[in-house]
């Protein structure tokens, strides 16, 4: 949820800095039609095909976000919010600003977790605004998209305000640390620490289905065991 309509854009693109992680941390479509396809993430190749997908419009005022949709949906291309499939987009109905890129978690745990940590980004945000988005943070999007979508927890990330390429694990543990009293002031710190530990280990969802594929040799097996995860049975 976001105060206001112009709260509510800033936070969306505050957010976009953080879809790799978003994408990392919940990967877990390494398999299409029962085949390997190389990415953790393979779901959001598909998103993406969609003509109006990827990131909003670098606009900061609900106003300039309203011409923006008039002139689109004077195009006759859009008719509601809902035919904008971007990785991130406005609720207004709700007051919320709506993240599209996690894959479904295998556990509830898993779920709840992602959910703390969006929240505690989001009260940082909020208490600190801690940057100002702008056009050129998306120069590197599409490039840290990928990766993250490629190579899940062993990716590499372009910070859009340095420059600087190091190890998406390496920028999520310290974003981490840096939201940290926002997420104990949250109740969200299990969250965080979940998911500090899979970081550290390298571990997400879409590993964890290739592990079992391995052992197992038999993706139906695996479907099976991941099923059993969800529910919270002893596999």
């Amino acid at each position: 949820g976001c105060p206001d309509a112009d709260a509510a854009l800033l936070m969306l693109h505050r957010m976009s800095r953080y879809i790799p992680h978003f994408i990392a941390l919940s990967a877990s479509s390494p398999y299409v039609q029962g085949q390997d396809t190389a990415f953790d993430s393979a779901r959001l190749n598909s998103v993406f095909a969609f003509p109006l997908s990827g990131r909003a419009p670098c606009v900061l005022t609900w106003g300039e976000f309203e011409n923006y949709f008039d002139k689109m949906t004077g195009t006759g291309v859009v008719k509601s919010m809902k035919d904008f499939y971007w990785d991130i987009r406005p609720k207004p109905e709700f007051g919320t600003i709506e993240i599209r890129v996690f894959d479904t978690p295998l556990t509830i745990e898993r779920a709840a977790a992602l959910s703390g940590y969006v929240q505690s980004l989001a009260a940082w945000f909020l208490d600190t605004q801690p940057f100002t988005p702008s056009e050129d943070d998306y120069l590197v999007y599409t490039y840290n998209r990928f990766q993250a979508c490629r190579f899940g927890l062993e990716a590499v990330y372009v910070d859009p305000g340095t420059g600087r390429h190091q190890p998406l694990r390496e920028h999520i543990l310290h974003t981490m640390d840096q939201i940290a009293s926002h997420a104990a002031r949250q109740g969200a710190a299990p969250s965080l620490h979940l998911l500090r530990t899979d970081v550290e280990k390298g571990q997400n969802d879409a590993r964890w289905l290739r592990d079992r594929q391995r052992e197992e040799q038999l993706l139906a097996e695996t479907s099976r065991q991941a099923a059993m995860r969800f529910r919270g049975q002893p596999i």
